[in-house]
């Protein structure tokens, strides 16, 4: 550990000038600091020849074609050096500290923050010459910060920022009563209420189940962390203390968390048993489909498996391939999240509204530190972050770019997703490896918590005292598996 601190912390003093992109390409060689010297033991400027590089990707962009355009054209503009790029072909969850000390790791891996940043401190992955890269300043701080490591008061980084993951809303808009225009838009702006405001989607959750129909408004797996806990961030609840960098401190019961945690119970409420377990998460694509859902939450970069799936339906009812593509794009709408109420009263008429939280994360590429090539495959993170091949992964993908002038260019939801996480109404995941003893705790709470809305007699959380006690409970376990990991 010492040895891979103190190589961090000399390589990385001063990253210089390295592009990496020719077999002729050098550092400057003017600076001849220690510096200097020590990242050429990684990055020495020049291209490795005749190499394959195994590079592990989402699953998504797999099965969407995305990643073979993107090794294709890598590919192609290397050939004369003998480079190529290729599926690792491994699960996406795949561990790099198991696996890359066998030599059955990535070259290069594409994980979300808290997942690549688990990585540190095992020197499992080797730091980027973020500043050297022509598009840096078109990647904000807060995304950039999401794979920021310090080592003696220094900021390195671990990762290059390429999308953000966070909650969106997704609904039918066929499925809209008929008569929105007039008795569902208070404020006249064109826009249903159901998908501005939390408590008019829970009337209109409400009033679908009632009808009889077998079908629902609202559905979410609630014990989903990802999900529910921006309810809690929303109402003052944090994950750690310090702004997410001390695991020492738990917030998950901060403030009025409770109120939020309160706001899924009622919402639990207006759907089926289903909400309790992972079943939403998984038939969601069918479901929304074939209109038994009329809302749900996920991430941006699964629209095109929703469009996929609607379209699919479209052609049973008898329409052409492009018929049905056309209508699903049409009919399936991606929308920021709703306003919360902020007594979190979801039967209250005209409540004061509060824009809600939620959790989010910053996909990105790391370079394995037992690549044999980092040249090589800092010139693939380096070629799969251009603007191009940003904006060829939001058209195949439906991502939501990191970089700014990507973001603008998409404009629509990306652009909002963007200013939400430059206004702070994104909760980045902590890039700490103590998040991994908050996932099982807190989503036994929320699959406990989503159950109540089905129990009878034995209730448990039958007041938002009730609900902040269980959340303290919360705390403390994950404070107590954090205490035990660092034994």
């Amino acid at each position: 550990m010492k040895r891979f601190l103190c190589l961090v912390l000399v390589a990385l003093l001063s990253f210089g000038q390295l592009t990496g992109c020719t077999s002729t390409d050098t550092l400057d060689e003017k600076d001849t600091s220690a510096e200097e010297s020590a990242l050429k033991s990684i990055y020495n400027g020049e291209l490795e020849r005749s190499v394959t590089l195994r590079v592990l990707e989402n699953d998504t962009a797999i099965q969407q074609g995305y990643f073979n355009q993107l090794i294709d054209a890598f590919n192609e503009k290397y050939k004369e050096y003998g480079i190529v790029a290729v599926d690792a072909n491994m699960d996406e969850r795949s561990n790099l500290a198991d696996d890359g000390p066998y030599g059955y790791g990535p070259d290069v891996l594409y994980q979300a923050n808290d997942s690549i940043m688990k990585y540190v401190k095992g020197k499992h992955i080797y730091p980027i010459p973020a500043e050297s890269l022509e598009y840096f300043s078109q990647i904000p701080d807060n995304a950039w910060d999401a794979y920021k490591s310090e080592v003696d008061g220094k900021s390195y980084y671990m990762g290059v920022p390429v999308n953000v993951q966070t909650s969106m809303l997704f609904y039918r808009k066929d499925m809209l009563p008929n008569d929105w225009e007039t008795n569902w838009d208070d404020n006249k702006n064109k826009v249903p209420d159901m998908v501005e405001n939390w408590n008019a989607l829970y009337k209109y959750s409400k009033s679908i189940v009632e009808s009889g129909t077998g079908k629902y408004g609202y559905m979410r797996s609630l014990f989903d962390v990802y999900f529910s806990s921006g309810f809690l961030f929303s109402y003052g609840g944090y994950i750690f203390g310090d702004h997410n960098t001390n695991p020492k401190e738990v917030g998950l019961s901060a403030g009025n968390a409770e109120v939020g945690a309160n706001v899924l119970l009622k919402l639990a409420s207006v759907m089926n048993e289903e909400c309790i377990d992972d079943s939403i998460t998984v038939n969601g694509y069918s479901k929304i489909a074939d209109g038994t859902y009329f809302a749900t939450m996920t991430t941006p970069d699964v629209y095109t498996l929703f469009i996929k799936e609607l379209a699919l339906e479209y052609e049973k009812q008898g329409k052409s391939k492009e018929e049905a593509k056309a209508l699903a794009e049409e009919n399936l709408v991606v929308a920021g999240l709703p306003m919360l109420p902020a007594s979190g009263d979801l039967t209250e008429e005209n409540p004061e509204l509060i824009p809600q939280k939620a959790m989010g994360g910053i996909n990105g590429y790391a370079i394995s530190a037992y690549t044999k090539a980092p040249n090589a495959s800092l010139a693939f993170v380096e070629f799969a972050t251009s603007y191009e091949m940003i904006m060829k992964r939001q058209e195949l993908l439906g991502s939501i770019p990191a970089r700014s002038d990507a973001a603008k260019a998409v404009g629509g939801v990306s652009e909002i997703v963007f200013n939400n996480l430059n206004e702070g109404n994104i909760v980045v995941m902590p890039s700490v490896t103590e998040m991994v003893q908050v996932w099982s705790p807190t989503e036994t709470f929320f699959a406990d918590l989503a159950k109540d809305a089905f129990r009878t007699s034995d209730k448990k959380y039958t007041s938002t005292e009730k609900i902040k006690s269980g959340l303290k409970v919360v705390d403390q376990q994950i404070l107590d598996a954090i205490h035990t990991l660092s034994n």
